[in-house]
C-alpha cells in the first residue's frame, strides 16, 4: 500500500502566501489499524535548498557563516547564528545554487563538489528537501570578501575554524544550526579521521 492509497484530502485553504507560502489541510489519513482518521495540519513551503561545508584537509579548516536569523532570535536565541553557506534553489540545480551562495556568503569560488544527501529538516511542519555538499577549498580559490547581499538583509561574517575548534563550538552550543552541525559530523567521520 502505497501512502497516495492512504490519505484523502479534503480541503487546502492558503493561510499566507507574503514571505513563503503557508497552507492548512484537512485530510483523512488510513491508519495501520485500517480505521480512518480525520487530521488537519499546516505546511510551510518556503521551496527546497542547498547547503555546502568547504574543508581545507591540510590545515584541517572549515569555512562558516555568522549572521542573524530572526526566528532563532524569537525563539531565545540571542545571538548570531554560525551556519554553513546555504541558500533557496530559486528554480536552480542544487549545485548551481550553492556555487553561487559559496561566492555570495564566503567569496570563493569552488572547484570540485560533492553531494554528501539530502534530508527533510523539519517534516511535521517544513516541506523543504536540503541538499548537503561538502568542498575542498584553498586560498587560491578566494575572489572576493563574501559577506552576502546588503540589498537582501544579509550582513554575513565568515569565519574559518579548526574542524577541532568547529566541533567544540557544537558540543558548548555557540553552534546550533542542525545543517552545519550534520555536515561538520559528516566531515568528521569521513574526512578528518585521524
Amino acid at each position: 500500500m502505497t501512502i497516495q492509497d492512504r490519505i484523502r484530502v479534503r480541503e487546502t485553504k492558503l493561510l499566507s502566501d507574503n514571505w513563503y507560502v503557508l497552507k492548512t489541510t484537512t485530510f483523512d489519513w488510513k491508519r495501520r489499524d485500517g480505521r480512518w482518521q480525520t487530521q488537519s495540519r499546516e505546511h510551510y513551503d518556503r521551496g527546497n535548498g542547498a547547503v555546502l561545508l568547504p574543508y581545507d584537509l591540510d590545515r584541517r579548516t572549515v569555512l562558516l557563516v555568522k549572521q542573524f536569523r530572526y526566528p532563532a532570535y524569537v525563539n531565545g536565541h540571542d545571538d548570531l547564528l554560525i551556519e554553513a553557506a546555504a541558500g533557496l534553489l530559486d528554480d536552480a540545480e542544487p549545485e548551481t545554487r550553492i556555487r553561487a551562495e559559496v561566492e555570495e556568503e564566503l567569496g570563493y569560488r569552488l572547484g570540485e563538489v560533492r553531494k554528501v544527501f539530502e534530508a527533510f529538516m523539519s517534516p511535521g511542519s517544513v516541506t523543504e528537501i536540503l541538499h548537503f555538499f561538502v568542498a575542498p577549498y584553498d586560498a587560491s580559490m578566494r575572489i572576493g570578501e563574501g559577506g552576502g547581499h546588503p540589498e537582501e538583509g544579509e550582513d554575513i561574517e565568515v569565519l574559518e575554524p579548526t574542524i577541532d575548534e568547529a566541533l567544540a563550538m557544537v558540543a558548548d552550543g555557540r553552534i546550533r544550526d542542525a545543517k552545519t552541525i550534520m555536515l561538520l559530523q559528516h566531515l568528521a567521520l569521513t574526512t578528518f579521521r585521524a
